[in-house]
């Protein structure tokens, strides 16, 4: 008797660890294979053409965001900012300086949320906040989500293409690491050493210090064209390259 109780202790102790290590619901159960497949990620873009798509994440910022602008100004080149919601109401006229300078607007949450277990109604309350406060600013909805720190679910990524978005990553060997503050020649490094056609470039331009990612960026951006590159949108980089039809902002 004794024994057969020891074994049902075991086996209900089996049962409860099993649903304790269980995931949470909207764990991740796709990987990125998966859902390059169903074109929904796009994480880089397999090309022979010159073209690299240059982001920048958490912004805008008072300080660094105009920085940026300024370079890209001067060398006639072009990116996506994947802004904030909060900070995009914080600072209007950068945002509108952006699109008045041919850059691309995509949607980086309202409140740099990062939570994966939430709900879907909050997730599409953080889409749809930063979505009516770009449309207010720039008369254009984004099509473009990335979500906090390329961390993803299937929860996340289905509530967004739900919602219209293509989710946008960046290229893994393309992750500068300037969010943990790195110098300007670590990040330097990390691009001019590995990139290549087809690339997504992962930066911020806000949420910390970032004189390092500009001044990163006056070594990169030359170099890049000097070898004969085209810095674009994420929306010209897919159009240029055959893999959509969605109009640039």
């Amino acid at each position: 008797m004794i024994k057969k109780l020891i074994v049902i202790v075991i086996v209900i102790m089996v049962f409860e660890m099993f649903f304790i290590l269980l995931p949470p619901t909207g764990a991740v159960e796709h990987d990125r294979t998966f859902f390059e497949k169903t074109g929904d990620v796009i994480w880089e873009v397999p090309t022979d053409k010159k073209v690299i798509a240059l982001t920048f994440d958490d912004g805008p910022h008072s300080k660094y965001t105009p920085q940026v602008l300024d370079l890209l100004a001067k060398y006639n080149a072009k990116a996506t900012f994947f802004v904030i919601g909060e900070h995009a109401e914080e600072f209007p006229e950068i945002i509108q300086r952006q699109i008045r300078e041919g850059h691309e607007i995509a949607n980086h949450t309202y409140s740099h949320y990062k939570r994966q277990n939430d709900t879907i109604d909050e997730i599409r309350l953080e889409l749809k906040k930063t979505d009516d406060i770009i449309l207010k600013l720039t008369g254009t909805r984004t099509a473009f989500f990335r979500p906090i720190g390329g961390n993803y679910n299937d929860m996340i990524i289905n509530t967004a293409v739900k919602e219209g978005y293509r989710v946008i990553m960046w290229s893994w060997h393309q992750d500068t690491e300037d969010w943990k503050g790195v110098s300007a020649r670590r990040i330097s490094k990390k691009v001019l050493n590995n990139y290549r056609p087809g690339d997504i470039i992962l930066f911020h331009d806000a949420g910390g210090n970032r004189s390092q990612t500009v001044k990163a960026l006056k070594k990169i951006i030359p170099k890049l064209i000097d070898d004969g590159y085209e810095l674009v949108t994420v929306s010209e980089l897919l159009q240029m390259t055959g893999i959509d039809d969605v109009d640039p902002q």
